[in-house]
């Protein structure tokens, strides 16, 4: 049992200076962007004729209580050229009537290529109001058939994938074109920051004031949010070997998505999935395009508010990223993929996936260990301080970097709230976070690509 606890402690080591070192990594960027003018920044792309037209994909699964301040934020967004795509996804709710109804749609004739096999798409409608919007209705396949069936039916050369319960600012699609734009192409996808819209006060399907939910479950997902974007995205695609873009909002160059062949309708990780298999794409052509995530754009999510949401909603995040490294497992340590194969997707596997098994282990290890004197109290106070670290203080780093570079929280009263919970994240919130994981792995082999179940209050107007 010591020599289990000794393998632990090393794990835990191990995985927090790799938290350090991606931080090391980011920290050059986070610094230049913390002083740039952004607004200058977009002012030229904003007004440029020959800025990429976008469409924007919204699929929606019984999303009635959102759908339409989504539809509306979608369409106030300040950028050149781009059409509404809503794909209701077979929902059994009032979606598709609520968006009918509110934005004035009317039926038109289904003209659509076909570069992907679909469950069926019943109708089409394009609205009075803003000719720019369109809903297709669908029979239920999944998310990823619903995104399939958008890009079937979309016009431009670049897509931007957006959740049906999310918003974004006015110039997060701005943002994250420019970088596509500047390079000419060689950027093929870009991810954005996603923020989490819980307890902010929402007028005119925009975020008129950020403040903090009051459920503790929900502000520690904040916290989550920042660690994993601030620290772990960035530092991964600052050396081009991002895998994740957020299913909450991307932008993605339609002719590289057909030529990989889509969103995989077999996993309920399919975000993921799609990113790997376009690096392998990538590599396999030997071009140089990249794959990049922008830190200023913000799209705005609704995160579960109770505990039987967010385990859903954790157990099939990990089987997704389970489901992903097992179907490109070929990859893994192969000097072909370089960065992707010797580091990325082993970092995925040891860091991200595996590090419940080990967490829950430590664990037991630490409360039976004691209990029957297996272990020793130095041994176990060593653990019990990487567990901490690893847990809170990393939490409460990225808390402390989030307000050093985009205080987005005015009051200091809601950051030092963020800041004392980060803190508490190794005695409550952590170990509920690796049971749930730990359960996703064992699920991980009953495959069934539904786009899972969450109780939704909406992040509607006046939400406050």
């Amino acid at each position: 049992m010591q020599v289990l606890a000794y393998v632990i402690i090393f794990y835990m080591i191990f995985v927090g200076v790799t938290y350090i070192v991606l931080f090391l990594i980011a920290g050059p960027r986070v610094k230049k962007e913390s002083k740039l003018n952004r607004m200058e920044q977009i002012e030229e792309v904003a007004i440029n004729q020959d800025t990429f037209p976008v469409s924007v994909l919204v699929p929606a699964y019984n999303e009635e209580v959102g759908i339409v301040s989504t539809v509306r934020s979608m369409l106030g967004l300040n950028y050149p050229q781009y059409e509404v795509i809503v794909i209701d996804d077979g929902s059994k709710d009032s979606t598709s009537e609520n968006v009918i109804s509110q934005f004035s749609m009317k039926k038109i004739d289904l003209a659509r290529r076909k570069y992907f096999e679909t469950e069926p798409v019943q109708s089409a409608y394009q609205s009075d109001l803003y000719p720019q919007l369109f809903l297709i209705i669908k029979e239920n396949g999944g998310k990823a058939d619903a995104l399939n069936a958008g890009i079937n039916f979309s016009s431009y050369p670049y897509f931007s994938a957006i959740d049906g319960d999310s918003i974004l600012d006015r110039d997060a699609l701005l943002k994250t074109m420019k970088p596509i734009i500047d390079s000419n192409g060689q950027v093929t996808a870009t991810g954005g920051t996603v923020r989490i819209a819980n307890g902010s006060t929402i007028v005119r399907s925009q975020i008129e004031k950020i403040n903090l939910p009051r459920q503790p479950i929900v502000i520690m997902q904040i916290i989550e949010y920042f660690r994993a974007f601030l620290i772990g995205r960035l530092g991964l695609s600052r050396m081009n070997i991002l895998l994740i873009i957020s299913g909450a909002f991307g932008v993605f160059e339609k002719n590289r998505v057909i030529k990989v062949g889509g969103y995989n309708r077999d996993t309920v990780g399919e975000d993921m999935e799609l990113i790997v298999r376009m690096h392998r794409s990538i590599k396999d052509e030997k071009s140089d395009q990249r794959i990049e995530y922008i830190q200023d754009p913000v799209c705005w999510t609704e995160a579960p508010s109770s505990v039987s949401s967010l385990r859903s909603q954790r157990k099939r995040w990990q089987r997704g990223l389970a489901e992903t490294l097992w179907t490109h497992k070929r990859m893994m340590f192969n000097p072909k993929y370089k960065g992707i194969g010797l580091f990325s997707l082993p970092y995925y596997l040891f860091v991200e996936l595996l590090s419940s098994v080990f967490e829950l282990l430590g664990y037991f290890i630490l409360v039976f260990g004691l209990l029957f004197s297996f272990i020793s109290l130095e041994v176990a106070s060593v653990m019990f301080l990487v567990t901490v670290m690893y847990g809170s203080l990393l939490s409460s780093l990225a808390v402390l970097l989030e307000e050093w570079t985009y205080h987005k929280y005015p009051d200091g009263k809601s950051v030092v709230t963020l800041f004392a919970w980060a803190l508490t994240e190794t005695f409550w919130y952590r170990p509920m976070m690796v049971l749930w994981r730990c359960e996703g792995l064992i699920l991980t082999l009953k495959k069934n690509a539904e786009w899972g179940q969450m109780n939704r209050k909406g992040i509607s107007e006046n939400n406050g």
